[in-house]
């Protein structure tokens, strides 16, 4: 072999033995322990909606959880992996590999966050609660009574407040498109409104699933006969707009004049009084056929319910001796 022949031979090698070191080297830093976390054990991450795959690997390096987002990148694609990473909060253990990062963003492990709105609850209690989620920003102003829909909805980290509650009423308008066309013919209102402040009566009159269709039906009852509700839920959200009272009505404001007292004023009362959820708006959408006019409750949770006047008093009584017993333990 020629001298030349030699030379060429030796650096040849030697580019070869760098290209084998910096492939091991990118092999390494891919599958190799990754950076440990600033602080604690982990990262949060949050990766934006519609990123392509440069603006991921630029945060996920600018987050400390990746070495090279150069790398990063060019694995994800060599992966088929760059059209199939998902957007959502993410917490990345201290020291996990960039290939664990890039399986875990690729098959979209985030973190879920719930906010739960129980069933009956006013606008006030779901603004508040929102309120407390740390992970949300902006300001929220209270929605209209009645506006959404009690379930339970994921957040994310850095989502606006105001952007939850639009879910959550998008979710209530969902509902009511479905649910209105299918309704009873002939119920005695004949809005969407007047069928949500009906359903948030319900929803505040029982917990109990299985009686909401027979308090609707009991109110639908009295509106198509003309009486009086007289339903306690409204006149609390007169005084407190449905805060927890704390106490019992007082005679002076069962006699109080007031758009919202349902013992003295006929009809619905002027809105909502709660968020009712699907099934109580099922139930004023489609009672069941019953001739019972009053209801009260039975000393086990529910309720005892009366087609007369006579036999809905005889039930009062029972009740009053269940209290009185109760208070003298």
């Amino acid at each position: 072999m020629s001298r030349r022949r030699k030379v060429a031979f030796r650096g040849g090698a030697a580019a070869a033995g760098v290209a084998l070191l910096l492939a091991l080297a990118a092999v390494w830093s891919f599958a190799g322990p990754g950076p440990k976390a600033r602080d604690g054990e982990v990262t949060a991450v949050v990766l934006e909606r519609g990123a392509g795959v440069g603006r991921i690997s630029e945060t996920l390096k600018d987050a400390g959880v990746i070495s090279s987002a150069g790398l990063f990148n060019l694995a994800a694609r060599l992966t088929g992996s760059a059209s199939q990473l998902k957007a959502g909060e993410y917490e990345i253990a201290s020291g996990a590999s960039m290939a664990s990062v890039l399986a875990d963003v690729r098959a979209g492990r985030v973190v879920r966050r719930l906010v739960t709105i129980p069933e009956g609850w006013t606008s006030g209690m779901v603004a508040d609660a929102l309120n407390r989620e740390v992970v949300l920003t902006g300001d929220v102003a209270e929605p209209p009574e009645g506006s959404i829909l009690p379930d339970s909805y994921e957040i994310q980290r850095g989502e606006t407040r105001e952007a939850v509650i639009r879910r959550m009423q998008a979710a209530h308008d969902e509902v009511m498109a479905e649910l209105w066309p299918k309704r009873q013919p002939g119920l005695p209102y004949s809005t969407q409104a007047e069928a949500v402040t009906l359903a948030s009566i319900v929803e505040k009159e029982t917990s109990v699933a299985s009686e909401r269709p027979r308090v609707a039906a009991i109110f639908v009852n009295r509106l198509r006969k003309g009486m009086l509700l007289q339903t306690d839920p409204t006149i609390i959200y007169g005084l407190t707009k449905g805060r927890p009272l704390g106490r019992g009505i007082r005679a002076s404001e069962l006699a109080a004049d007031s758009p919202w007292n349902s013992y003295k004023v006929a009809g619905l009362p002027p809105g909502p009084i709660a968020n009712p959820g699907r099934a109580s708006l099922e139930a004023v959408l489609n009672p069941p056929s019953t001739n019972e006019l009053f209801f009260v409750a039975d000393g086990t949770g529910g309720h005892a319910f009366a087609e007369t006047y006579e036999e809905h008093q005889r039930n009062v009584a029972r009740w009053r001796q269940i209290e009185r017993e109760r208070a003298g333990r």
